[in-house]
C-alpha cells in the first residue's frame, strides 16, 4: 500500500464562548448537530470561488465568521487553488503566513530576495505573505494562512479503499477538519454513519477525545486540519 502521512497543527490563539455549529456557519446540517461531538459536513456551494491573478481561489473556511479575505482579519483561513496559467504572481498578504500543499501538478516557487523550491504532489511550503512571490507551473494547491498571533502546518494521507484512519485529535482541539480531495470515506460520529465526497469538508468544533473510524468506500486522498488552543 502506498501511504503518505504528513502531520497537521495549527495553533489557536484565544478561548471563548460560542453558539452551535450550525448558527455559526449559517447554514442548515443535513446532519443532526450533537452535544456529544459538534459537526458539520460543508459541499461547494457552501463554498465561496472567486478569481485571481493566476487561476481561482476558493474558500473553505474563514475564521472568525465576520472576518474578510480581503481585510485580511481573520485569525485562520483553508483554500483550495487553481493556478492555470505557466508564469503568475501571487497576492501580497502583508501581515498573513502562509502554507500551501501540492495536491496536483508541480511548480516552482520564487520567493524574491529569500529563495527559490520545486513542489511536486504533497510538498509544502512555508512562506510569509508580504514576500514577492511567483510561481512557474501549473497545479492544484492546498492552503493555510494565518495571522501573526497563529501558527500552522498542512498535512496530506492516501490510503486506498477499504481501509481504516483513526485520526488522533489533541486534547486542547478547538477545530478539526477534514477536506477530500479525491474518493469518498464513510465515519461514525456520536453513533451515525456518515458519508463524505470528493470536495467536501468535515468541521469538527470543539472536538471531545471521543475517538472517531473513518473508512474509505473508495481509493481517497485526505487533508487534515486541528487547531488547538494555547493554554
Amino acid at each position: 500500500m502506498s501511504q503518505y502521512l504528513i502531520h497537521f497543527f495549527a495553533i489557536f490563539a484565544s478561548s471563548q464562548q460560542h453558539d452551535s455549529l450550525d448558527t455559526y456557519l449559517n447554514i442548515k446540517s443535513p446532519y443532526p448537530s450533537s452535544h456529544i461531538m459538534e459537526y458539520n459536513i460543508l459541499t461547494s456551494e457552501n463554498f465561496k470561488t472567486q478569481k485571481w491573478s493566476g487561476g481561482t481561489t476558493t474558500e473553505l473556511f474563514i475564521f472568525p465568521k465576520s472576518a474578510s479575505y480581503k481585510k485580511q482579519n481573520f485569525q485562520f483561513r483553508l483554500s483550495t487553488a487553481q493556478v492555470k496559467i505557466e508564469k503568475s504572481d501571487f497576492s501580497i498578504l502583508p501581515g498573513i503566513s502562509r502554507k500551501l500543499m501540492v495536491l496536483d501538478g508541480n511548480i516552482y516557487l520564487t520567493h524574491k530576495k529569500q529563495y527559490s523550491k520545486k513542489l511536486k504532489k504533497w510538498d509544502v511550503d512555508a512562506f510569509e505573505g508580504d514576500w514577492e512571490t511567483s510561481c512557474q507551473g501549473k497545479c492544484t494547491d492546498f492552503n493555510l494562512m494565518t495571522s501573526a498571533s497563529i501558527t500552522g502546518e498542512l498535512s496530506a494521507i492516501q490510503i486506498k479503499k477499504n481501509l481504516f484512519v483513526n485520526p488522533t485529535i489533541h486534547e486542547n482541539c478547538t477545530w478539526f477538519f477534514m477536506y477530500i480531495f479525491s474518493g469518498k470515506v464513510s465515519l461514525n460520529v456520536n453513533h451515525i454513519l456518515i458519508t463524505i465526497r470528493k470536495g467536501d469538508l468535515l468541521v469538527i468544533r470543539a472536538p471531545t477525545l471521543l475517538p472517531f473510524e473513518i473508512k474509505t468506500e473508495e481509493n481517497s486522498e485526505l487533508v487534515f486540519s486541528e487547531i488547538i488552543k494555547i493554554k
